[in-house]
């Protein structure tokens, strides 16, 4: 940012959080949408908040929209709202009792939104739109077809076809559709008979750019707060540059529009910055010695609340474990890491798992979305928001969640199934994020087609649905993850689904009768010392076998100090568990 210069950039969360990452519905273009901002800003109950029956009533009626994709966007945007956690867990509870269809409709009923800024939360989905040019170059996302970016373009951008991480795709999309935005909050009296602004004429009040804070933020110069838009556009220099009259507390929509793409600039602390000046995280539990194409990035220490994030790309054949306060409220980025086990055990705001294959991520509660892409042979564990799964392979996802899990275009052979591990922090962190154990809608998922809407197939797995199936009951394990730490969480918060804990209870009765066969055996001496080297052996035969010995030796502590600051470490380590415990670290069976 240029010293004595007002920057406005795009805001980071309603792209990397808001935009569904599918390409919209032809009904959320923009000749809909303009049709939608007169009708609500000229019917009574939809302005200047509107309501899930009002949403509704235009996304089924008007729209055309299924009632699943309606709720979709519309919970879509509740998640970006900046709830108490108090608040989340109030309204988590309230749906946990509703026992019908018009119980739970009914709560929702009372569930309403900002009108503008959810006008402008359904204008960009279009971030995601696939345009015919762009599909045939290979440069948007989701086609395969990308051409592999040089070494240098790595450096600058983890994922270039990952809009929603992309702090320039971003800007660019702000630039290219700023006046389309600013004419959706105009007046309906000001607008022509095609619902477009005559803009030479046309005046956009306060309250209409405050709603603009949505999607821009920016400082009055380097170093200075970041604030909302309007606050920046009513004081100081840009009030005479964007015309705004206290008089009639309005701004001229062409003077307004020249303002700010004059000022538009990349985020200082996005993804980019992040990359290039960000500083590089050393973890608390890490094996020496196989990090040397990783790289671990951060920004926490320079973003405000909202905007930190932590990018983690290439870590191969490691264990990475962290617990800190570097991580709470971060949006975190896994990128391309290949036979990982990787754990962050924090209160997270989002988590991107991005082009990884063949490894296990253990999370901490995440306050919105899990977003798995293009991953191979993955497993999550996670408690969150939300979880979206997407062009993916042989996945398993252990989840709880509150919202029906999304199950985006080109995934094959996605396993469902309920989360199955704790940590002894784990409620207090669920706590702090507003996550509860009820309601759990794990094993719902909805599906979306490539066009945004629900598809066609059931939702339920069926025999010829080869894209997801749940977990069967006769292959659950539970997941023990093998670091000491201090807390009071010693169980599956909410237990386990009863069809899973029978059949846990069923392996435990088995290994009970194993025991008891062995004890009435009355080995001697020396058929004893037989009988372990005997059993060693094929339990390292499993762990060959499965891949587990990896993950086993990799939790081992590295013989050579950090080179952290000992002053962090001391409040960021996890310890090991002995290896007597943490031979049943992948999974207790």
């Amino acid at each position: 940012m240029e010293a004595g210069r007002v920057a406005i950039w795009p805001r980071m969360e309603p792209f990397l959080l808001g935009a569904l990452q599918v390409a919209p519905s032809s009904k959320l273009g923009l000749p809909y949408l303009r049709k939608m901002a007169i009708y609500v800003q000229t019917r009574d109950g939809c302005f200047p908040v509107l309501s899930w029956p009002r949403w509704k009533r235009i996304a089924c009626g008007k729209l055309l929209l299924p009632e699943d994709v309606a709720w979709l966007y519309f919970e879509t945007f509740d998640l970006l709202v900046d709830h108490r956690p108090q608040q989340r867990l109030e309204w988590a509870e309230r749906l946990s009792q509703c026992s019908s269809k018009s119980e739970l409709d009914h709560a929702r009923n009372m569930l309403s939104v900002d009108t503008l800024q959810f006008l402008l939360f359904l204008y960009i989905q279009q971030l995601n739109r696939m345009s015919l040019r762009t599909s045939l170059i290979g440069e948007e996302w989701p086609s395969h077809r990308a051409r592999s970016p040089s070494p240098s373009e790595r450096e600058a951008k983890i994922s270039y076809q990952n809009r929603n991480w992309d702090d320039q795709a971003h800007l660019s999309f702000m630039q290219s559709h700023l006046a389309e935005i600013l004419e959706l909050l105009a007046e309906p009296g000001q607008l022509s008979p095609s619902g477009q602004a005559q803009r030479d004429s046309q005046q956009i009040s306060r309250e209409a750019v405050r709603s603009l804070g949505l999607l821009l933020e920016g400082a009055a110069d380097h170093g200075k707060p970041v604030q909302p838009v309007h606050r920046l556009l009513v004081k100081g220099p840009l009030q005479t540059q964007a015309g705004y009259s206290t008089q009639s507390r309005s701004f001229p929509l062409r003077k307004l529009l020249s303002c700010l793409q004059r000022c538009l600039t990349l985020i200082p602390f996005g993804i980019t910055a992040c990359l290039n000046s960000g500083k590089k995280q050393i973890w608390s539990q890490q094996v020496e010695g196989a990090m040397k194409r990783a790289m671990i990035a951060r920004n926490t220490h320079m973003a405000p609340a909202g905007s930190k994030m932590v990018l983690m790309s290439q870590v191969f054949k490691q264990t990475l474990a962290e617990t800190s306060d570097k991580l709470t409220g971060a949006n975190i980025k896994i990128h391309k890491c290949s036979e990982a086990f990787i754990y962050l055990l924090s209160p997270l705001r989002s988590v991107n798992v991005d082009k990884c294959r063949d490894s296990t991520v253990v999370l901490g509660p995440v306050q919105t979305c899990v977003h798995v892409h293009s991953c191979q042979n993955v497993r999550v564990v996670c408690a969150a928001g939300r979880v979206a799964i997407g062009a993916s392979s042989h996945c398993t996802i252990h989840a709880m969640t509150p919202t029906r899990p999304q199950l985006l275009p080109g995934n094959t052979d996605i396993t469902l199934g309920p989360f199955h591990t704790f940590y002894p922090s784990l409620e207090d962190h669920m706590a702090s994020v507003g996550l509860a154990v009820v309601p759990n809608v794990w094993d719902q998922p909805l599906i979306l087609g490539t066009d945004g809407l629900v598809s066609s197939s059931n939702n339920s797995p069926s025999s010829q649905d080869t894209t997801h199936k749940l977990l069967p009951p006769s292959e659950f394990h539970t997941l023990s993850v093998p670091f000491q730490m201090e807390g009071d969480t010693c169980e599956v918060p909410g237990g386990l689904p009863p069809a899973y804990q029978a059949a846990l209870d069923e392996k435990q009765k088995r290994i009970q009768s194993w025991q008891k066969t062995v004890m009435e055996a009355r080995l001697n001496k020396e058929q004893k010392r037989q009988f372990q080297e005997l059993v060693e052996l094929k339990f390292h035969e499993w762990l060959l076998d499965t891949g587990h010995r990896q993950e086993l030796y990799s939790l081992i502590p590295p013989a050579v100090t950090s080179l952290e600051d000992p002053k962090e470490a001391a409040t960021d380590r996890i310890r090991v568990k002995d290896r007597k415990h943490s031979r049943t670290a992948p999974e207790e069976g």
